[in-house]
């Protein structure tokens, strides 16, 4: 399958030349049998209609509100490729969820980061399970207002709309990050460190095991439009 990833940010720098950018994450993520293409949104680089089968919008610092030029083409997009097989991550599930009919704040909750445990509350063909998973976190915003036409497919008690998936195209989006090893999301806490709440207790947190792996093997059975 040809998929697209929009890269909406970039890792600190340091980071980047240590852990790769985001759309290497992904790629790492995604496995073998997906034949990626990276466009920079944030350049104004989108990719042709109908030239890949599926999206994967990536995190970003940015705020889905803030008044940059690539963000309303980028919701314009959205909306168009209803065809088309579409994942948001962080951000990418942010945007997604403003683009097509919900809402997203900076939340009064403050930042979350570290591990954070979630709620599987919806079956959906592609996903193993309903339980508790375990994935990093590091976000600010948060979807306030769930958009039309989905189901809640994860919660917490942080993240009340942590996973989407929608019922008139076909489209996921999780709030939390598979594609962030423990390692990176440990050095992404440190390089906030004096904005992050309980910033040793976030780190310490990623010691234990998580569910990167099995939230990407549900990603690439979307993708591919396999039941498990």
């Amino acid at each position: 399958m040809k998929v697209a990833i929009l890269e909406t940010g970039r890792p600190p720098s340091a980071l980047a030349e240590t852990f790769g950018d985001y759309p290497s994450m992904f790629e790492a993520l995604l496995g073998d049998g997906f034949e990626v293409e990276t466009y920079d949104v944030e350049a104004g680089a989108f990719p042709e209609p109908g030239a890949h089968g599926a999206y994967l919008i990536t995190g970003s610092p940015a705020g889905v509100y803030e008044p940059l030029p690539w963000i309303e083409p980028l919701q314009a997009f959205i909306r168009s490729a209803d065809q088309a097989k579409m994942v948001g991550i962080c951000f990418g599930h942010q945007v997604m969820a403003e683009a097509l009919g919900g809402h997203v704040e900076k939340s009064d909750k403050g930042w979350g980061a570290g591990l954070h445990r979630y709620q599987i509350v919806h079956a959906e063909p592609w996903l193993d399970l309903l339980a508790e998973i375990a994935v990093p976190a590091s976000h600010q915003d948060q979807v306030v207002r769930q958009p039309p036409n989905t189901e809640v497919v994860a919660r917490s008690d942080f993240t009340e709309f942590a996973g989407l998936a929608w019922i008139d195209r076909p489209a996921i989006s999780f709030q939390f990050h598979p594609e962030f090893s423990p390692a990176f999301a440990k050095a992404l806490i440190e390089k906030r460190y004096d904005i992050v709440p309980n910033p040793d207790a976030a780190i310490a947190s990623l010691d234990a095991p998580n569910d990167n792996a099995r939230v990407g093997a549900w990603i690439r059975n979307f993708l591919n439009g396999e039941a498990k």
